[in-house]
């Protein structure tokens, strides 16, 4: 039985996938790297630590990173400042749901803790999470089952008794790979064969996720 539910954020709850690969590819471009969208596509949910050598290894050994990443986030904050965020369809049925029934919640993201708050507090969504868990606090950021582990952990529920919500195959197999039933949600693309093997469930609207929870109880 599904006690809890814990969500990825970027292009799960919030519409920043988009920006991200838009921004990625600015600074890049700033810095006279050749990134594409299918390397941002690539490197999703993906920790630093998985995420330069696998760029360097396609782009080249000199891409720098952390420079690129600085400017990225520089230029995405800007347009977040004067835009604002957008949640994705169905996350606040989803949440209300999950509230009356008293699941619980938690946040499971690469994203940093500020940044975290800060997206989740502009849409008035932070009240609804148990517990918020970013990379940074976990010895190894997704793929790596770490941070699924360590959200469980907080929640105080066995990872069986889970459920992950994320749009990318990173994020999949890093809840997969905790013993997570995974569901995905997708975003930018659709879950290749790979990625389809792993998972529990596959639909195009968050409020769907509430026929998954509702079946698990039959």
């Amino acid at each position: 039985m599904i006690k809890a539910v814990i969500f990825d954020m970027d292009g799960l709850m919030i519409d920043t996938e988009k920006l991200l690969v838009k921004y990625w590819l600015e600074a890049a471009h700033d810095y006279g790297y050749d990134l594409k969208r299918e390397h941002i596509l690539g490197i999703r949910s993906l920790a630093a630590k998985y995420a330069i050598p696998k760029l360097q290894a396609e782009i080249g050994k000199d891409f720098d990173y952390y420079k690129v990443r600085t400017r990225r986030i520089q230029l995405m904050n800007q347009h977040i400042n004067t835009y604002g965020l957008d949640e994705k369809p169905g996350l606040g049925e989803l949440l209300d749901y999950l509230k009356e029934h008293q699941y619980l919640t938690a946040v499971a993201t690469a994203t940093d803790p500020e940044r975290t708050k800060q997206y989740l507090g502009s849409l008035d969504r932070l009240k609804y999470f148990d517990q918020i868990v970013c990379a940074s606090m976990v010895q190894n950021g997704k793929p790596a089952p770490d941070i699924y582990l360590e959200a469980a952990a907080r929640l105080h529920v066995h990872p069986s008794e889970c459920m992950a919500l994320e749009d990318s195959p990173n994020g999949i197999l890093s809840a997969y790979r905790a013993g997570i039933y995974p569901v995905m949600i997708p975003d930018l693309s659709e879950p290749d064969e790979d990625t389809k093997k792993l998972l529990y469930g596959c639909t195009d609207h968050l409020a769907k996720v509430i026929g998954l929870l509702e079946n698990c109880k039959l």
